[in-house]
C-alpha cells in the first residue's frame, strides 16, 4: 500500500487513494485493514497530493501551451509571460517535494518495515507550505489576476510569520522579476515596449480616466461683494493651475497604474516611463545623419549588467532598483539637456517664443496691426490668412527683421468658418485620412478672434514645444495681442484728441475724452503688469532655472511651471477677472469704433451710444475694482494684489469709489 500512496501523492491516485473534482484525494472507505487513525493519517497526507495535483494541473494548463489569448488581450482567461513565470516558480517550489518522495521510495525499497508515520514525518514540511501557496493559485484564479499584478498578489501573501511560505513566495517573486527586468531593459536601454498582453506597467497611449471636470457657469458676481463660492474659487486659483499644469512632454506613452506593484513607488515609475520615452524617441531619430552617438552615451552594456545583477537576487532591493534607475535616468536626462540647451539653442529658441508668442517684439507688432487693422475687423474668409501673413512678411521688413532662417518657421493662422471642410477634401486628395470634426464651432466675428500663430519646431524641440504647448501660448499670444491692439486704439483717440484740441469742445466732449483717459489708464497699467510682472519676471526666472542645472527633467519641469503660472497670473485660468477684463476691453473697441466714426460733435445718437459706454465702463471697473480688493482683503492671491498696486498706486481709484469713468452728461 506505501507504492500505492507514494503513487497517489506523485499525482496518479488508484482504487485505494481515489481523486475526486470536488474534494480531492481521498483514502478509499471500504479497506477493513485500516485502522480509524491510519485512515486519519492517510487522508492527511491525501491533502498534500491534492493540493499538488492542482499545482500541476494549473501549471500543466497555463504552460503546456501557447494561448490564443497572448495575442487577444483582455478576451477572458488566464493569460501572459508574467503568470508562465509563475508557474516556472512554482513548479521549482514542488521540485523539493517530489525529491522528498523520490527519497521515501528508496527508504522504503531499503528498509519493508517503516511505517506511514514515517512518511507524515517527512512531508510535514509541506503542510503549512502547500495550503498557504493554494491561496495565492486560487486568488489568481478567481480574481483573473494577470500581468504586474501578479507580481503584487505574491508579494502580499509573502509578508507572513511562517519562514517556510515566505521563502517559497519569494523564490516564485524572484522568477516573476526576471520577467520585469526583462521588459524593463528593453524599454529603458532600447526604447522597445515589448508587451504584447498588455501586462507592463507602462502602455502606449494617454493615461485613461483623467477627470475632466467642466466648469460651473457663474457670471451673476453682482456689485455688493463676492459670494464664498467665487472667493473660493479665487482661493483654488493654485489648485487650478496644478490641474492645467502641462502633461509630460513626450505623450506617447503613459503608466499603467493598476499594474504596477505597491513596493514600487510612482515617482520611480514616472522616472522608467521618462527614460523609455527619451531612449525610443532617439532611437526613432536615429536615422537622421547630422544626429549620431546615444543617448545613453554609449553605457547599454553597462547598464543591462546591472540590471542583469539585480535579476540575480533573490530578494527585491527598493534602494539598489532606485539607485539604477537614478543612474539611468541621470545620464539620460544630462545627454537631453546638451542636446537642447547646447546643440539645439534651448535659450535662443526661448527666447524666439517670447518675442513672437509673448510679443516681446512690441515694435514689429505695433506696424503688424496697423496693417492687418482693416483686413480682420471683418469674419475671416479663406484668403484672409494669405492677406495676413503678407501684412506680417511687411512688418517684419519695416522693423528690420530680416532673418531669413526665422521667418520661414513662423506662420500666421486664421481658423475660418469652412476650413476644416477644405482641409478634409485636401486629405482626402491626398489618400491621407481626413480629420474628424468632433463638434461644430462657432463662427470668429472677426479675423482678430481667428488670429493664431504657428511655429515649426525643430527636432529634438519638439519634446518640450509640443503641440498642447504651443496651443497654450496661443491662448496666450492672442490674449496679449487684444491688449496690444485695445492700447493702440486709445492711443489713435489721442491722437485725434490732439488734432482737434484747438477747435471749440462741448460737455459731451469732456466726457468722451475724459473716459478715454481713463480707459487708458486701466489699459496702460494692465499692459504693464503683464509685460513687466509677470512675461518678464516669471521669464528671467526660467533662464535662471535653466542655467542652474544640468538635468533635462528639471529645465521640462521649470518650462510647465513657466507656462503655468503664464496662464494663472494673466487671469486668463481666474474666469471672473478674464470675463471682467475681456469686457473693459470690448468696451474700449467700440469706444474708439465710436471716436473714429465721429470725428466731430457727436450728434443724438452719438451721444446715447457715449452714455451707454460709460455705464458700462463704469459697471466694470466697479466690479473690476470690488474682486481685487475681496482678494487683497483676503489674502489670497498675490498676483491680483499686485495688478491692484498698479491700478491704485496713489490711491485715486479707491477714493472714487472703485469707479472709473462714472460721471454724467
Amino acid at each position: 500500500m506505501i507504492h500505492e500512496l507514494l503513487l497517489a501523492l506523485s499525482g496518479y491516485p488508484g482504487t485505494i487513494f481515489t481523486w475526486n473534482k470536488r474534494t480531492g484525494l481521498q483514502v478509499s472507505q471500504d479497506l477493513p485493514f485500516l485502522h480509524p487513525s491510519e485512515t486519519s493519517v492517510l487522508n492527511r497526507l491525501c491533502k498534500i497530493g491534492s493540493d499538488y495535483i492542482r499545482f500541476t494541473e494549473f501549471i500543466e494548463q497555463h504552460t503546456g501551451h501557447v494561448h490564443q489569448q497572448e495575442h487577444q488581450p483582455n478576451q477572458g482567461g488566464l493569460h501572459g509571460i508574467y503568470l508562465r513565470a509563475f508557474c516556472t516558480g512554482l513548479d521549482s517550489m514542488l521540485q523539493p517535494y517530489r525529491q522528498a518522495l523520490l527519497d521515501l521510495e528508496q527508504e522504503f525499497l531499503g528498509d519493508p518495515h517503516l511505517s506511514i508515520s514515517h512518511v507524515n514525518y517527512m512531508l510535514d514540511q509541506f503542510q503549512l507550505l502547500f495550503p498557504s501557496v493554494m491561496v495565492v493559485v486560487e486568488t489568481i484564479k478567481s480574481q483573473k489576476i494577470h500581468g504586474c499584478q501578479i507580481l503584487e498578489s505574491v508579494y502580499k501573501h509573502s509578508c507572513g510569520g511562517l519562514p517556510p511560505v515566505r521563502l517559497a513566495l519569494e523564490k516564485i517573486l524572484a522568477v516573476c522579476h526576471g520577467v520585469m527586468y526583462k521588459q524593463l531593459a528593453a524599454w529603458m536601454l532600447h526604447g522597445l515596449l515589448l508587451d504584447q498582453s498588455e501586462e507592463f506597467f507602462v502602455k502606449q497611449g494617454p493615461s485613461a480616466g483623467v477627470a475632466q471636470g467642466q466648469e460651473e457657469e457663474d457670471e451673476d458676481l453682482g456689485i455688493g461683494g463676492l459670494t464664498g463660492k467665487q472667493l473660493r474659487e479665487l482661493q483654488d486659483l493654485r489648485l487650478i493651475e496644478e490641474e492645467n499644469m502641462l502633461a509630460p512632454s513626450l505623450q506617447q506613452f503613459s503608466l499603467r497604474i493598476e499594474m504596477l506593484p505597491s513596493y514600487i513607488p510612482v515617482r520611480v515609475a514616472e522616472k522608467i516611463l521618462f527614460v523609455g520615452e527619451s531612449v525610443q524617441m532617439f532611437e526613432n531619430h536615429h536615422q537622421n545623419p547630422s544626429r549620431t552617438g546615444s543617448i545613453l552615451k554609449h553605457q547599454e552594456d553597462t547598464f543591462a549588467t546591472e540590471v542583469h545583477r539585480l535579476k540575480q537576487q533573490l530578494l527585491f532591493s527598493l534602494v539598489d532598483f532606485e539607485n539604477l534607475i537614478d543612474g539611468i535616468r541621470s545620464t539620460v536626462a544630462e545627454h537631453l539637456w546638451t542636446l537642447l540647451v547646447e546643440e539645439s539653442d534651448l535659450l535662443g529658441q526661448l527666447k524666439i517664443v517670447k518675442d513672437f508668442y509673448l510679443l516681446g517684439r512690441g515694435e514689429l507688432f505695433q506696424v503688424f496691426i496697423d496693417h492687418a487693422q482693416q483686413m480682420l475687423k471683418t469674419p475671416p474668409t479663406a484668403v484672409t490668412e494669405h492677406d495676413v501673413n503678407v501684412a506680417f512678411q511687411q512688418a517684419s521688413h519695416k522693423v528690420l527683421l530680416d532673418d531669413d532662417n526665422l521667418l520661414p518657421l513662423l506662420h500666421l493662422t486664421i481658423d475660418y468658418q469652412g476650413k476644416d471642410t477644405k482641409e478634409a477634401a485636401a486629405a482626402g486628395r491626398e489618400g491621407a485620412t481626413p480629420p474628424q470634426e468632433t463638434s461644430p464651432r462657432e463662427a470668429p466675428l472677426t479675423g482678430w478672434a481667428a488670429l493664431g500663430l504657428a511655429y515649426k519646431v525643430q527636432w529634438p524641440l519638439h519634446i518640450l514645444f509640443t503641440p498642447a504647448v504651443l496651443e497654450k501660448y496661443n491662448v496666450v499670444f492672442r490674449y496679449l495681442l487684444s491688449v496690444r491692439r485695445v492700447q493702440s486704439e486709445l492711443q489713435r483717440c489721442w491722437a485725434l484728441q490732439m488734432q482737434r484740441k484747438h477747435l471749440k469742445s462741448n460737455q459731451t466732449d469732456a466726457v468722451k475724452w475724459r473716459l478715454r483717459n481713463h480707459m487708458a489708464f486701466l489699459v496702460d497699467n494692465l499692459q504693464y503688469y503683464l509685460q513687466v510682472d509677470v512675461l518678464e519676471s516669471q521669464f528671467s526666472q526660467l533662464l535662471l532655472q535653466i542655467n542652474s542645472t544640468r538635468d533635462f527633467e528639471s529645465i521640462r519641469l521649470a518650462h510647465d511651471h513657466f507656462l503655468s503660472n503664464l496662464l494663472a497670473q494673466s487671469f486668463i485660468l481666474l474666469k471672473p477677472v478674464f470675463h471682467c477684463l475681456n469686457e473693459i476691453l470690448e468696451l474700449c473697441h467700440s469706444f474708439c469704433s465710436l471716436v473714429s466714426q465721429n470725428l466731430g460733435p457727436l450728434d443724438d445718437r452719438g451721444t446715447a451710444q457715449l452714455d451707454i459706454l460709460v455705464k458700462g465702463f463704469s459697471r466694470q471697473s466697479f466690479l473690476l475694482f470690488k474682486i481685487l480688493s475681496s482678494v487683497r482683503n483676503h489674502q489670497i492671491n498675490s498676483d491680483l494684489a499686485q495688478l491692484l498696486l498698479r491700478l491704485d498706486y496713489n490711491k485715486y481709484y479707491t477714493q472714487s469709489g472703485g469707479t472709473l469713468g462714472s460721471f454724467g452728461l
